[in-house]
Protein backbone atom coordinates (compact mmCIF):
# COMPACT_ATOMS: atom_id res chain seq x y z
CA UNK A 1 0.00 0.00 0.00
CA UNK A 2 1.00 3.37 -0.52
CA UNK A 3 3.34 5.16 1.65
CA UNK A 4 1.68 8.79 0.40
CA UNK A 5 -0.14 10.74 3.35
CA UNK A 6 -1.86 13.99 2.58
CA UNK A 7 -0.09 16.99 4.58
CA UNK A 8 -2.66 19.34 3.00
CA UNK A 9 -6.25 19.77 4.05
CA UNK A 10 -8.55 23.01 2.97
CA UNK A 11 -11.13 22.30 5.14
CA UNK A 12 -14.10 24.87 4.40
CA UNK A 13 -15.88 26.47 5.16
CA UNK A 14 -18.89 24.80 2.70
CA UNK A 15 -20.00 27.15 0.00
CA UNK A 16 -16.79 29.42 0.16
CA UNK A 17 -15.03 28.60 -2.94
CA UNK A 18 -13.38 25.25 -2.15
CA UNK A 19 -14.00 23.59 -5.31
CA UNK A 20 -12.42 26.31 -7.30
CA UNK A 21 -9.44 26.55 -5.15
CA UNK A 22 -9.26 22.65 -4.75
CA UNK A 23 -8.60 22.93 -8.43
CA UNK A 24 -6.26 25.90 -8.90
CA UNK A 25 -3.96 24.01 -6.26
CA UNK A 26 -4.06 20.66 -8.22
CA UNK A 27 -2.91 21.86 -11.49
CA UNK A 28 0.23 22.89 -9.60
CA UNK A 29 2.76 20.55 -10.62
CA UNK A 30 4.13 20.37 -6.90
CA UNK A 31 0.90 19.78 -5.66
CA UNK A 32 -1.22 16.57 -5.81
CA UNK A 33 -5.16 17.07 -4.96
CA UNK A 34 -7.60 14.09 -4.53
CA UNK A 35 -9.93 12.63 -6.73
CA UNK A 36 -12.62 12.45 -5.47
CA UNK A 37 -12.04 16.17 -3.84
CA UNK A 38 -14.18 15.49 -0.38
CA UNK A 39 -13.16 11.74 1.22
CA UNK A 40 -14.49 12.97 4.32
CA UNK A 41 -12.39 10.32 6.01
CA UNK A 42 -11.80 12.12 9.43
CA UNK A 43 -15.26 13.18 10.08
CA UNK A 44 -16.71 9.44 10.34
CA UNK A 45 -15.79 8.67 13.91
CA UNK A 46 -14.86 4.69 13.08
CA UNK A 47 -12.19 4.16 10.64
CA UNK A 48 -10.15 0.74 11.02
CA UNK A 49 -7.10 0.01 9.01
CA UNK A 50 -8.56 -1.30 5.94
CA UNK A 51 -10.69 1.95 5.99
CA UNK A 52 -7.38 3.93 5.84
CA UNK A 53 -6.16 1.86 3.20
CA UNK A 54 -8.94 2.74 0.94
CA UNK A 55 -8.19 6.59 2.03
CA UNK A 56 -4.21 6.37 1.56
CA UNK A 57 -4.83 4.94 -1.91
CA UNK A 58 -6.56 7.65 -2.96
CA UNK A 59 -3.33 10.17 -2.62
CA UNK A 60 -1.30 6.75 -4.74
CA UNK A 61 0.06 8.03 -7.46
CA UNK A 62 0.95 11.66 -5.99
CA UNK A 63 4.34 11.23 -7.22
CA UNK A 64 7.11 13.78 -5.84
CA UNK A 65 4.53 16.16 -5.46
CA UNK A 66 5.34 17.84 -1.51
CA UNK A 67 2.05 18.66 -1.17
CA UNK A 68 -0.74 15.99 -1.59
CA UNK A 69 -3.88 17.47 -0.09
CA UNK A 70 -7.62 16.50 -0.04
CA UNK A 71 -10.91 19.57 1.18
CA UNK A 72 -13.81 17.94 2.61
CA UNK A 73 -15.84 20.88 3.99
CA UNK A 74 -17.15 18.45 6.93
CA UNK A 75 -14.46 19.04 8.89
CA UNK A 76 -15.45 22.34 9.80
CA UNK A 77 -19.00 21.37 10.84
CA UNK A 78 -18.82 21.32 14.44
CA UNK A 79 -20.56 20.21 16.72
CA UNK A 80 -22.50 18.05 14.13
CA UNK A 81 -19.61 16.28 13.04
CA UNK A 82 -16.89 16.24 16.45
CA UNK A 83 -13.41 15.28 16.79
CA UNK A 84 -12.13 15.76 13.29
CA UNK A 85 -8.88 18.15 14.18
CA UNK A 86 -8.03 15.58 17.08
CA UNK A 87 -8.13 12.34 14.46
CA UNK A 88 -6.29 14.72 11.62
CA UNK A 89 -3.72 15.52 14.77
CA UNK A 90 -3.35 11.77 15.35
CA UNK A 91 -2.97 10.89 11.58
CA UNK A 92 -0.29 13.88 11.12
CA UNK A 93 0.60 16.62 13.42
CA UNK A 94 2.63 18.25 10.87
CA UNK A 95 -0.49 18.60 8.71
CA UNK A 96 -1.12 22.34 7.17
CA UNK A 97 -5.11 23.60 6.64
CA UNK A 98 -6.41 25.89 4.57
CA UNK A 99 -10.28 27.93 5.70
CA UNK A 100 -12.38 30.24 3.18
CA UNK A 101 -14.76 32.37 4.72
CA UNK A 102 -17.19 33.83 3.17
CA UNK A 103 -19.79 36.68 4.27
CA UNK A 104 -21.55 34.77 6.89
CA UNK A 105 -25.54 35.86 5.61
CA UNK A 106 -24.06 35.20 2.01
CA UNK A 107 -22.68 31.71 3.00
CA UNK A 108 -25.55 30.83 4.95
CA UNK A 109 -28.03 31.84 2.48
CA UNK A 110 -25.95 29.81 -0.24
CA UNK A 111 -26.08 26.92 1.85
CA UNK A 112 -30.30 27.06 1.98
CA UNK A 113 -30.43 27.07 -1.70
CA UNK A 114 -27.85 24.09 -1.74
CA UNK A 115 -30.55 22.49 0.88
CA UNK A 116 -33.09 23.30 -1.82
CA UNK A 117 -31.21 21.93 -4.67
CA UNK A 118 -29.78 18.72 -3.96
CA UNK A 119 -31.80 17.69 -0.18
CA UNK A 120 -35.30 19.00 -1.00
CA UNK A 121 -35.52 21.33 1.48
CA UNK A 122 -39.24 21.92 1.73
CA UNK A 123 -39.43 24.93 4.42
CA UNK A 124 -39.05 28.49 3.71
CA UNK A 125 -35.77 30.40 4.15
CA UNK A 126 -36.19 31.88 7.35
CA UNK A 127 -37.80 28.97 9.12
CA UNK A 128 -34.98 26.58 7.72
CA UNK A 129 -32.41 28.69 8.99
CA UNK A 130 -34.17 28.96 12.77
CA UNK A 131 -34.67 25.51 13.31
CA UNK A 132 -31.37 24.19 12.02
CA UNK A 133 -28.48 25.22 13.55
CA UNK A 134 -25.47 24.05 11.38
CA UNK A 135 -26.81 27.00 8.97
CA UNK A 136 -25.37 28.78 11.93
CA UNK A 137 -22.58 26.92 13.51
CA UNK A 138 -20.82 26.67 9.96
CA UNK A 139 -21.07 30.20 9.63
CA UNK A 140 -19.23 30.56 12.66
CA UNK A 141 -15.86 30.96 11.71
CA UNK A 142 -13.69 31.32 15.20
CA UNK A 143 -16.17 28.20 16.87
CA UNK A 144 -14.71 26.25 13.94
CA UNK A 145 -11.14 27.22 13.43
CA UNK A 146 -10.69 27.11 17.34
CA UNK A 147 -9.79 23.45 17.71
CA UNK A 148 -7.41 23.47 14.95
CA UNK A 149 -5.82 26.68 16.25
CA UNK A 150 -5.13 24.60 19.38
CA UNK A 151 -4.17 21.72 18.14
CA UNK A 152 -2.15 23.03 15.47
CA UNK A 153 -0.38 26.75 15.77
CA UNK A 154 -1.73 29.36 13.71
CA UNK A 155 1.05 29.40 11.19
CA UNK A 156 -0.46 25.96 10.21
CA UNK A 157 -3.61 27.47 8.98
CA UNK A 158 -3.99 29.83 5.68
CA UNK A 159 -6.71 31.83 6.39
CA UNK A 160 -8.88 33.92 3.63
CA UNK A 161 -12.02 34.62 2.09
CA UNK A 162 -13.85 33.62 -0.44
CA UNK A 163 -14.58 37.36 -1.46
CA UNK A 164 -10.99 37.92 -1.69
CA UNK A 165 -10.18 34.48 -4.01
CA UNK A 166 -13.08 35.97 -6.32
CA UNK A 167 -11.59 39.46 -6.47
CA UNK A 168 -7.84 38.61 -6.98
CA UNK A 169 -8.16 34.95 -7.68
CA UNK A 170 -4.66 34.46 -9.30
CA UNK A 171 -3.06 37.05 -6.12
CA UNK A 172 -4.59 35.12 -4.01
CA UNK A 173 -3.80 31.93 -5.54
CA UNK A 174 -0.39 32.74 -5.59
CA UNK A 175 0.10 33.75 -2.52
CA UNK A 176 -1.27 30.06 -1.01
CA UNK A 177 1.53 28.96 -3.09
CA UNK A 178 4.40 31.14 -1.20
CA UNK A 179 2.95 30.12 2.04
CA UNK A 180 2.63 25.97 0.75
CA UNK A 181 6.46 26.71 -0.25
CA UNK A 182 6.12 25.90 -3.82
CA UNK A 183 6.68 27.60 -7.01
CA UNK A 184 4.54 31.14 -6.26
CA UNK A 185 4.70 32.68 -10.50
CA UNK A 186 3.10 28.95 -11.50
CA UNK A 187 -0.48 30.16 -13.50
CA UNK A 188 -3.23 27.99 -13.45
CA UNK A 189 -4.10 26.70 -16.38
CA UNK A 190 -7.64 26.86 -14.81
CA UNK A 191 -7.56 30.16 -13.10
CA UNK A 192 -11.00 31.32 -14.89
CA UNK A 193 -12.91 28.52 -14.07
CA UNK A 194 -15.18 28.90 -11.11
CA UNK A 195 -16.53 25.11 -9.51
CA UNK A 196 -19.64 24.60 -8.19
CA UNK A 197 -21.67 28.24 -8.78
CA UNK A 198 -25.25 28.11 -7.71
CA UNK A 199 -27.39 28.49 -10.60
CA UNK A 200 -30.00 30.92 -10.26
CA UNK A 201 -32.55 28.29 -11.39
CA UNK A 202 -33.23 25.76 -8.99
CA UNK A 203 -35.71 22.60 -9.10
CA UNK A 204 -37.46 21.79 -6.01
CA UNK A 205 -39.62 18.91 -4.73
CA UNK A 206 -43.19 19.92 -4.40
CA UNK A 207 -43.71 17.31 -1.68
CA UNK A 208 -43.57 13.84 -0.12
CA UNK A 209 -46.36 12.45 -1.65
CA UNK A 210 -46.33 8.98 -3.23
CA UNK A 211 -45.50 10.13 -6.54
CA UNK A 212 -42.14 11.64 -5.10
CA UNK A 213 -41.51 9.06 -2.53
CA UNK A 214 -41.86 6.12 -5.78
CA UNK A 215 -39.25 8.87 -7.89
CA UNK A 216 -36.51 8.08 -5.34
CA UNK A 217 -36.51 4.44 -5.34
CA UNK A 218 -34.37 1.34 -6.90
CA UNK A 219 -37.53 -0.05 -8.63
CA UNK A 220 -37.59 3.68 -10.36
CA UNK A 221 -34.05 3.83 -11.46
CA UNK A 222 -34.70 0.50 -12.99
CA UNK A 223 -38.08 1.39 -15.37
CA UNK A 224 -36.86 5.19 -16.06
CA UNK A 225 -34.56 4.39 -19.40
CA UNK A 226 -38.58 2.94 -20.53
CA UNK A 227 -40.71 5.56 -19.90
CA UNK A 228 -41.86 7.49 -22.49
CA UNK A 229 -39.95 10.91 -22.63
CA UNK A 230 -43.68 12.86 -23.03
CA UNK A 231 -44.53 10.92 -19.81
CA UNK A 232 -41.72 11.45 -17.65
CA UNK A 233 -41.68 15.36 -18.79
CA UNK A 234 -45.08 15.74 -17.73
CA UNK A 235 -44.50 13.82 -14.44
CA UNK A 236 -41.64 15.88 -13.40
CA UNK A 237 -43.47 18.76 -14.29
CA UNK A 238 -46.34 17.34 -11.27
CA UNK A 239 -43.61 16.59 -8.66
CA UNK A 240 -40.83 19.68 -9.31
CA UNK A 241 -41.07 22.87 -8.83
CA UNK A 242 -38.65 26.11 -10.44
CA UNK A 243 -37.30 28.47 -8.17
CA UNK A 244 -35.85 31.70 -9.27
CA UNK A 245 -33.43 32.79 -6.30
CA UNK A 246 -33.50 36.29 -7.53
CA UNK A 247 -36.83 36.74 -6.59
CA UNK A 248 -37.50 35.68 -3.13
CA UNK A 249 -36.35 38.96 -0.57
CA UNK A 250 -33.76 37.54 2.34
CA UNK A 251 -34.38 40.70 4.27
CA UNK A 252 -35.81 38.96 7.05
CA UNK A 253 -32.76 36.53 7.12
CA UNK A 254 -30.68 38.88 6.98
CA UNK A 255 -32.35 41.24 9.95
CA UNK A 256 -32.48 37.80 11.80
CA UNK A 257 -28.60 36.78 11.12
CA UNK A 258 -26.95 39.83 11.47
CA UNK A 259 -26.97 40.55 14.99
CA UNK A 260 -25.65 36.67 15.62
CA UNK A 261 -23.52 37.20 13.06
CA UNK A 262 -21.42 40.63 14.04
CA UNK A 263 -20.92 38.86 17.38
CA UNK A 264 -19.57 35.97 15.97
CA UNK A 265 -16.98 37.86 13.40
CA UNK A 266 -16.20 40.32 16.38
CA UNK A 267 -14.42 37.23 18.06
CA UNK A 268 -13.20 36.03 14.22
CA UNK A 269 -11.55 39.71 14.11
CA UNK A 270 -9.46 39.49 17.41
CA UNK A 271 -8.43 35.56 16.48
CA UNK A 272 -6.84 36.46 13.24
CA UNK A 273 -6.16 40.55 13.43
CA UNK A 274 -7.95 41.45 11.12
CA UNK A 275 -11.06 43.06 9.82
CA UNK A 276 -13.89 42.00 6.97
CA UNK A 277 -14.93 44.95 5.00
CA UNK A 278 -15.62 42.89 2.15
CA UNK A 279 -18.41 41.40 3.99
CA UNK A 280 -20.61 44.18 2.67
CA UNK A 281 -24.59 42.43 3.46
CA UNK A 282 -23.00 41.32 6.95
CA UNK A 283 -21.89 44.69 7.67
CA UNK A 284 -24.50 47.27 5.29
CA UNK A 285 -23.70 50.57 6.05
CA UNK A 286 -21.55 50.05 9.10
CA UNK A 287 -18.73 48.31 7.04
CA UNK A 288 -15.37 48.92 8.43
CA UNK A 289 -12.92 50.62 6.01
CA UNK A 290 -10.69 49.08 3.88
CA UNK A 291 -7.28 49.46 5.03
Amino acid sequence: MTNMRPNLFIIGAMKSGTSSLHSYLGSHPQIFMSTPKEPMFFSRKSNGSGEENDYLALFASAGDASMIGESSTEYTKAPEFSGVPQRIHKFNPEARFIYIMRDPIERTISQYWHMVHYYGEKRDMLTAIRKDSPYINISNYAMQLKPYFELFSKDKVFAMTFEELRENTLICVQRVFRWLGVESSFVPPNINLKRHVTPRYLIQERGPGLLSIFRHTNVWMVLKPFVPRQISFIGRRLLVKERDRASFSTDKVTDFLRPIQLKQTEVLGKMLDRDFPEWERLFGAEAPTKS
